[in-house]
């Protein structure tokens, strides 16, 4: 037999409820999926047995043995649980509240209405209560097919609405600094994004955006090139000859920033002209 027993019992009750269905066909259902324990519980009963019988004998064994009131108490107090969709939710409330009508806690009837009631009560999605207008049909409920179809097509409009906010934000646009370490800093952050799983939403507009900001990059990084080949060529052209070298001073700065104990092409600073040309008038003053 199946491990949940209501659910099984429900599915019953479809065959009981189905005209098109004989008392013979529904004994031979209900025989067929059961294994022991329950089948012993009814291996006495013959094929025409009335198919309610099997399920009075079966529910004395393993349906809840509580009335329909405290089904019905409990069916009131039951909420949507953190994480579940509002739809698995209604689901449950129309299980339990079945439950209360096959204990008699409650007219067939009024099922619609008070799980419409219920649901309001226990859903802590006020935006999707608020979006169809359910407390506006307490009066006239819809079915349960019905009612169910509606909340899973809300979620689904929800669902699609925020997949397209997201695609469509993305992420915030990186400000491109003219400083260099700024930039690699930024690439840095940009190679990371990248490397995220394929998994993830990454779309057409962020790959322009990393396109932009590789290409700037690589511009930047040509012009630090050509100005410390530049400031190479000046360095080596302003040293003086072999036959002077002993006479001259020899330049102790740097001809990229200025600074001293370094050259050029060991550079890690920024270019500082004024700086240079002061070393400059300096060296040559001491000439």
């Amino acid at each position: 037999m199946e491990v949940d027993y209501d659910t099984w019992r429900n599915n019953i009750e479809f065959y009981l409820n189905d005209v098109t269905f004989s008392d013979v066909q529904i004994v031979r259902k209900i025989v067929e999926c059961l294994l022991p324990p329950a089948a012993n519980i009814i291996k006495n009963l013959g094929p025409q047995t009335d198919p309610r019988t099997y399920l009075s004998l079966l529910d004395s064994a393993y349906a809840s043995v509580e009335d329909g009131d405290k089904l019905f108490a409990k069916f009131l107090n039951t909420n949507q649980n953190a994480g579940e969709k509002a739809s698995a939710y209604l689901q449950r409330l129309q299980s339990a509240l079945s439950n209360v009508i096959r204990r008699g806690g409650m007219a067939v009837a009024d099922m619609d209405h008070q799980l419409l009631k219920q649901f309001c009560r226990g859903c802590w999605n006020n935006s999707l209560i608020s979006s169809l207008q359910l407390e506006h049909r307490k009066s006239n409920p819809l079915p349960f097919s019905e009612f169910l179809l509606l909340i899973r097509t809300e979620e689904d409009k929800e669902a699609a609405k925020s997949l397209r906010m997201k695609q469509h934000l993305g992420l915030p646009k990186a400000k491109v600094q003219s400083h260099l370490q700024s930039v690699e800093c930024c690439t840095d952050e940009i190679d990371t994004f990248q490397n995220v799983s394929s998994s993830s939403p990454i779309t057409k507009r962020m790959q322009k955006q990393i396109a932009e900001l590789q290409m700037q990059l690589a511009t930047l990084r040509a012009t630090k090139n050509e100005q410390r080949a530049k400031l190479k060529m000046m360095e080596k052209s302003a040293q003086p000859c072999e036959g002077k070298a002993n006479k001259k001073l020899r330049p102790w700065y740097c001809f990229c920033c200025g600074e001293d104990g370094h050259i050029a092409p060991s550079c890690c600073g920024d270019p500082n002209p004024e700086l240079v040309e002061a070393k400059k008038k300096e060296l040559k003053e001491k000439l």
